[in-house]
């Protein structure tokens, strides 16, 4: 299997990039597009990023919100119309609260859009799961407890949830198909000793891969760091067991760092909001998730009043309101494809040669 987690997949579409650029009259269609169908949520992380008040993400995020069915299904017939190739279900909600997702998939795969899901796995089950397993690239379950009572405080949830997730991916694992299955086990304080005890049981549940990440605690990237530093190495030495003990059948990707850089930008605008932009349940566009739900830093336009095609392609100046430089000061997960396409973009044309 080649790499998951490159920045550099984006290369393999030059029209695309050479398009980027605020001087090229060309606009493409999105390559990838993060669709959040529902603000609905069977959990109530007390980490997530989408309803803790001292984090920057959905300060304008209606819980209520959701794309009405006949909505989606004129979107998804857009995508399929100007080409996009991917979508990622994701929140805001989980998206398997989503009451129309059955029927978007099916029309994924009707119409060959490949297509994936981040969910906390609680409802992975029945039909949707097998079509999941069957036609889905990729499904990504979110966990961060290690036994139904740590999971029910995380989640403040019923006890027995942790119980009914690993049950669900043993259950999704045996249907067959090829749907790759990844965990991304969040670490914070709490969970910190138990990194390789949960890694054991993923293993053990059939998970394909595991990626371990620093659970964000502050908007500002030092923050983090002396948050997770008390710890820091005590998780990391557990992760370097892990893939000692495990990694014969299971990938495990250490995403577990120190985030500043991932904080500071220099550069005024945005070339990956082109490349994976984001639908929201309140039918705003934005131009990723870390922006979702901001109506003042982050919203590019709105498809409430028209369809999705007439609006991407309706002129390019809106692609380049968001000046990260000023308003994305937090944690970013395209910051480091930011700048591999801004390197790129800026080669001067009179040297290509002397490669």
């Amino acid at each position: 299997m080649g790499l998951l987690y490159s920045k550099m997949k984006v290369f393999h579409y030059k029209e695309k990039l050479d398009s980027l650029v605020r001087g090229d009259p060309r606009v493409l269609a999105p390559i990838h597009i993060r669709l959040k169908p529902t603000n609905v949520c069977n959990h109530n992380c007390r980490y997530c990023a989408y309803r803790v008040d001292s984090l920057q993400l959905g300060q304008d995020m209606s819980n209520k919100d959701f794309i009405p069915r006949e909505k989606m299904m004129e979107i998804l017939q857009d995508f399929s119309e100007i080409g996009v190739r991917a979508v990622t279900f994701s929140g805001g909600g989980e998206p398997f609260c989503y009451p129309y997702l059955l029927d978007a998939v099916k029309f994924l795969i009707q119409h060959n859009i490949k297509f994936a899901s981040l969910t906390n796995g609680a409802n992975l089950k029945g039909e949707l799961a097998a079509l999941f397993a069957r036609h889905a690239k990729w499904l990504r379950i979110s966990i961060d407890g290690w036994d139904d009572a740590s999971y029910s405080r995380y989640r403040r949830c019923p006890e027995g949830e942790f119980s009914k997730v690993m049950k669900n991916i043993s259950d999704f694992k045996k249907i067959g198909g090829d749907c790759f299955l990844g965990i991304s086990l969040i670490v914070d304080k709490d969970n910190a000793a138990h990194v390789h005890e949960l890694i054991g049981k993923l293993y053990d549940a059939g998970a394909d891969s595991v990626k371990v990440s620093p659970c964000i605690v502050s908007n500002a990237g030092n923050e983090n760091n002396a948050y997770h530093r008390p710890f820091f190495k005590q998780v990391k030495e557990q992760v370097a067991l892990a893939v000692k003990d495990f990694s014969a059948k299971l990938e495990i990707f250490d995403a577990y760092h120190e985030l500043d850089d991932k904080f500071i930008k220099d550069y005024s605008w945005c070339p990956y909001q082109q490349v994976l932009p984001v639908v929201g349940a309140d039918l705003n566009i934005y131009p990723c998730q870390d922006k979702a739900y901001n109506l003042k830093e982050g919203l590019i336009g709105t498809i409430k009043d028209k369809r999705f095609k007439d609006f991407w392609f309706d002129g390019k100046e809106k692609f380049f309101k968001v000046n990260p430089s000023l308003v994305c000061n937090h944690h970013c997960v395209a910051n480091n494809k930011n700048r591999a396409i801004l390197e790129y973009l800026e080669a001067d044309i009179g040297h290509l040669e002397f490669v």
